[in-house]
């Protein structure tokens, strides 16, 4: 059984700007379809927006609040709301007056080869 900590997951900064501490991907356990991370932006941070060509992705806010945008369509999004990203949707999140974090998951797992910009 593989247990991870989030106190245990070191913080780096990912392709697309946001903090990001990986609980489980391919760097941190044996996973093989999906990884699991926890992302933060500082207030009125955003991310770069981009597109993963073969990831789907699905992000779980659990703290603060801002404003998510895939292909073009923007929506305000707070704790509780889970966000679908499809396999070559361009998007981006901003965190609105406070620190806003997230769960990221991530099918197949995450890998910065995979994240496109313009």
């Amino acid at each position: 059984m593989i247990v991870r900590a989030l106190s245990e997951a070191e913080p780096f900064t990912t392709a697309d700007g946001s903090t990001i501490r990986e609980l489980l991907g391919l760097p941190t356990a044996p996973v093989r379809n999906q990884s699991l991370a926890e992302a933060t932006l500082e207030p009125g941070q955003a991310t770069q927006r981009h597109y993963h060509a073969e990831t789907e992705e699905i992000y779980y806010l659990v703290e603060g609040s801002g404003v998510m945008e895939v292909e073009g369509e923007r929506r305000e999004v707070s704790p509780g709301d889970a966000v679908l990203i499809p396999p070559g949707a361009w998007h981006q999140i901003a965190a609105g007056g406070e620190r806003l974090r997230f769960l990221c998951s991530c099918a197949p797992a995450y890998r910065h080869e995979d994240t496109f910009f313009d």
